[in-house]
């Protein structure tokens, strides 16, 4: 899949945002596996690391849940990951910083996310986090919001994020924080990649958590089809 400026049209973000815009993006296998042996890598590709790399440059802050941050090996994005000229065509920082959602504020201060990172993470937690675990990384250099008593308040967790001017949220995952995030109706988009695998039912699905009172409605924003039979689908959250 080559990055078109029609992809990129497909992809961005809309203009003039008042608000939090949160997409989510994922890939699955065609029977609904969000892993294999425990990780989305092994049914990744060439063309679903491209729209990946894509999501990043067009967002202000890449959001991810502790557990997907640690099992898929987060670091801070570097320079040489973004584009560097499409970032500043679309008026954003030359790198995204991440941002971490943890309850427990179990991010380790010699972690990559802050020994390995151009801009400093953000670590998005709550009151019952331990204050020593706090501290510590924010003597690390960790930009530590607490918003919530015993679990991380989402709603407020983007209102600080968009305090910082960063409105365009592209979100990683993982499964439990996308259930959570559905729970508090703050999904905007969802970018699926549907890998041409059937995984079998070991694995979990990409969200997590107890079923919607109300399923939200979603419509198709655009279809790219790319090498070795992927679909890369993208779909808006319909709201009344």
């Amino acid at each position: 899949m080559e990055v078109t400026p029609e992809i990129e049209a497909f992809y961005d973000f809309p203009s003039d945002l008042a608000r939090p815009w949160l997409r989510t993006n994922f890939v699955s296998s065609l029977d609904g596996a969000v892993s294999v042996r425990g990780s989305s890598r092994g049914l990744s590709s060439p063309a679903d690391q491209r729209a990946l790399a894509l999501i990043r440059d067009l967002s202000d802050v890449v959001l991810v849940g502790a557990g997907t941050a640690l099992v898929e090996g987060y670091h801070g994005v570097q320079r040489h990951e973004v584009d560097a000229d499409r970032r500043a065509r679309f008026g954003l920082s030359e790198v995204p910083p991440i941002a971490v959602v943890t309850a427990r504020c179990s991010l380790e201060p010699d972690s990559p996310l802050l020994t390995d990172t151009v801009v400093p993470p953000i670590v998005l937690t709550c009151e019952s986090a331990p204050e020593a675990r706090r501290v510590a990384l924010a003597d690390a250099g960790a930009d530590v919001v607490v918003t919530g008593d015993r679990a991380v308040d989402l709603p407020g967790a983007l209102t600080a994020l968009a305090a910082r001017g960063l409105l365009r949220i592209g979100c990683e995952g993982g499964p439990h924080l996308f259930g959570d995030l559905l729970a508090a109706d703050l999904v905007d988009e969802l970018c699926l990649t549907v890998s041409p695998l059937l995984a079998g039912g070991g694995a979990g699905r990409i969200a997590a958590g107890p079923d919607l009172p109300d399923p939200h409605r979603m419509r198709l924003l655009s279809v790219l089809r790319a090498e070795e039979s992927l679909l890369l689908l993208r779909y808006g959250r319909i709201r009344a």
